[in-house]
């Protein structure tokens, strides 16, 4: 049995805790935590206040709505964390739209809580950065050789893909949406995934949070390869609203349309967590781009192609 008793109200931080084989530490969750799947038993420490079934236009208006007043997009469940005892939270500080913040725990929780309990908030904005934050958790929970083990594995198979592509005769531009009402193209770590994959991002920027787009720039990049994967939408979601892109003006002629080369991909599951499942995402990515080269087994699961 672990030492420690820990609540993760970020899906990546309850990835990162059980792919160090901490799964028993555990002992709360996030209402988004849900994989491994054996950490949905857990007691939800967080809600949403966002109703389920709005449209993309819909959610980012009512997350402009509270934030603007000052509200939280999500709530902290006080007394269930109180009841739980924990004493290392981890939450993040990477978007106040995505999972619950470092302010809100730390608000939420004043007075709450032992005085010896550890928050820790992860802030990633790159893939060094996303390693860097499993050292840093496997840090807190006494794992350090546990987190070794792991980074050497995901550090392996990211340079297997560097090692294949070093010759590469083509490196198509790629623009990623993060999401499609209004539009956005995915920033953070997304534009240095694509790199690593072959290809070349437009309109965002390594590092830099996700910008919103007009749609005049995506004419103007015109992309060899668009890839839709709004944040926190599985595929079957993103199908549902994939009209918003088809039925812009001049999508036919975009070059990656004409070509057969427009993608949904799983960001839910995988782009939009910086965990250790971000490697399967520059696999996803190799797939997409060089599908000559690499066929690593996502397709049809963590991505598909949309014939328009």
């Amino acid at each position: 049995m672990s030492k420690h008793r820990v609540i993760s109200l970020l899906p990546a931080a309850t990835e990162i805790v059980c792919a160090l084989g901490l799964e028993s530490s555990l002992v709360g969750r996030s209402h988004e935590c849900d994989f491994p799947p054996l950490v949905t038993d857990l007691p939800v420490c967080s809600e949403a206040n966002i109703p389920d079934g709005l449209s993309s236009s819909a959610i980012d208006t009512r997350v402009k709505e509270l934030l603007s007043d000052a509200l939280s997009v999500y709530t902290v469940k006080r007394d269930v964390i109180k009841r739980l005892q924990p004493d290392v939270i981890i939450t993040q500080a990477q978007c106040e739209v995505c999972a619950v913040s470092l302010k809100e725990v730390e608000e939420a929780l004043e007075n709450y809580l032992k005085k010896n309990t550890r928050i820790i908030s992860l802030q990633p904005a790159n893939l060094e950065d996303i390693f860097g934050d499993i050292r840093q958790v496997a840090e807190a929970l006494d794992a350090k050789a546990s987190a070794e083990k792991l980074l050497e594995d995901l550090q392996e198979r990211v340079d297997i893909i560097r090692h294949k592509l070093k010759f590469a005769d083509t490196r198509p531009t790629v623009a990623c949406i993060e999401w499609l009402e209004p539009l956005m193209v995915s920033g953070n770590w997304v534009p240095e995934l694509v790199g690593i994959a072959g290809g070349m991002p437009v309109l965002a920027k390594s590092g830099k949070h996700s910008p919103y787009v007009q749609w005049k720039d995506i004419l103007s990049a015109d992309p060899d390869v668009i890839i839709a994967m709004p944040c926190g939408f599985a595929i079957e979601r993103t199908m549902k609203e994939i009209d918003t892109l088809l039925q812009r003006p001049g999508f036919a002629d975009l070059k990656a349309v004409k070509n057969n080369r427009l993608y949904i991909a799983d960001g839910n599951r995988y782009f939009n967590r910086p965990g250790p499942r971000i490697v399967d995402s520059i696999e996803i990515l190799a797939e997409i781009i060089h599908p000559k080269q690499f066929i690593f087994g996502y397709e049809g699961d963590g991505w598909i192609t949309f014939s328009a």
